[in-house]
């Protein structure tokens, strides 16, 4: 039986919700996890009401907590508005508000972003939502620094994502920076899902797509994160993909929305926090293997992507010490 999770994730369900990022909430804090021995969450539904007609009335969500439930949670994922329009119910922002006062994380999925930023939450925050709704959203709120070219921006204790299917994205992002990497891959693979994606990987926006011959980055990638200890260039990778490094870092930036060269470090320290949480002590191996070269070169890019030192890192994400029997 796993064991229960004493962080509590509460999402609040209102009129007219969106299921899709509903159910991306369930599937990731939500189900047992039999497969790791412990669930990583205590997860609620709650609602103002005791029915609530979801999204262009499909169905009605009834049996769920009423909306104090919410006043307990660890983490606060707030409800979405397809219709972006629809103001939201005084009680549910006054619940967002008290949530925030008293330090709980926030999460808003898609149009969720609309709903924290009328709880007055956002203002002076980094935030993104759908970007069918930028010029909308900048309009009503202006004291908000939105964010319209990412999956979904980490503004520490207020997160917010893009299109639905960033929710996933996002959800997968909290869990390893809770849980770390290995705990994110196990429960990406249950949902046969993309294990990480940057959250500064651009949207999907509509564009003009050209005729062209496939010039997928696939190849030259999965080539490359095989040679990570290796010192790799963008030149190597232009080589390697038959084109030019400028062509190559147009191909990154209209297909992953980043560079080649920022693509590599990335890369280079999702293996390097990987190496730490599978209990690596030696910072001179971690940065070889992970082709960064120096320790010193390590501390400094592990601070800027994550952070944290290697050594903090260690501490939250890696092995806990097995306690000594008793005599």
């Amino acid at each position: 039986m796993p064991q229960e999770s004493s962080h509590r994730v509460v999402v609040i369900v209102d009129e007219n919700s969106n299921p899709f990022e509903l159910g991306c909430a369930t599937e990731v804090f939500g189900l047992h996890r039999p497969e790791i021995g412990r669930d990583l969450y205590d997860f609620r539904l709650c609602a103002p009401e005791p029915h609530t007609l979801m999204r262009d009335g499909f169905f009605t969500l009834t049996g769920v907590a009423p909306l104090d439930a919410a006043e307990n949670a660890d983490t606060l994922i707030v409800p979405n508005r397809p219709n972006v329009d629809a103001r939201r119910r005084p009680a549910v922002l006054d619940t967002i508000r008290r949530a925030h006062t008293r330090g709980a994380r926030l999460i808003g999925f898609c149009s969720g972003a609309f709903t924290l930023a009328e709880a007055g939450v956002l203002d002076g925050r980094r935030a993104t939502a759908h970007w069918q709704w930028a010029d909308d959203f900048r309009t009503r709120f202006p004291a908000v620094h939105l964010e319209t070219d990412v999956l979904f921006v980490d503004d520490g204790d207020i997160l917010t994502s893009a299109g639905s299917a960033a929710a996933l994205d996002l959800g997968l992002h909290v869990v390893r920076r809770d849980h770390g990497a290995e705990i994110a891959n196990s429960v990406s693979r249950r949902l046969v899902f993309a294990a990480h994606r940057d959250g500064g990987q651009r949207q999907f926006v509509e564009r003009p797509v050209p005729d062209l011959p496939d010039a997928s980055l696939a190849p030259v990638i999965a080539w490359a994160q095989q040679r990570l200890d290796t010192p790799l260039t963008v030149a190597g990778l232009a080589a390697r993909a038959a084109v030019s490094p400028a062509t190559l870092h147009r191909r990154f930036q209209t297909q992953l929305g980043t560079t080649p060269l920022a693509w590599l470090t990335a890369e280079r320290i999702t293996l390097a926090r990987r190496l730490i949480e599978l209990g690596e002590t030696r910072l001179d191996v971690v940065a070889r293997r992970t082709g960064l070269g120096t320790t010193a070169n390590l501390r400094a890019l592990m601070r800027r992507e994550t952070g944290l030192t290697p050594s903090a890192y260690r501490r939250r994400f890696g092995p806990q010490p097995t306690p000594a029997p008793a005599e």
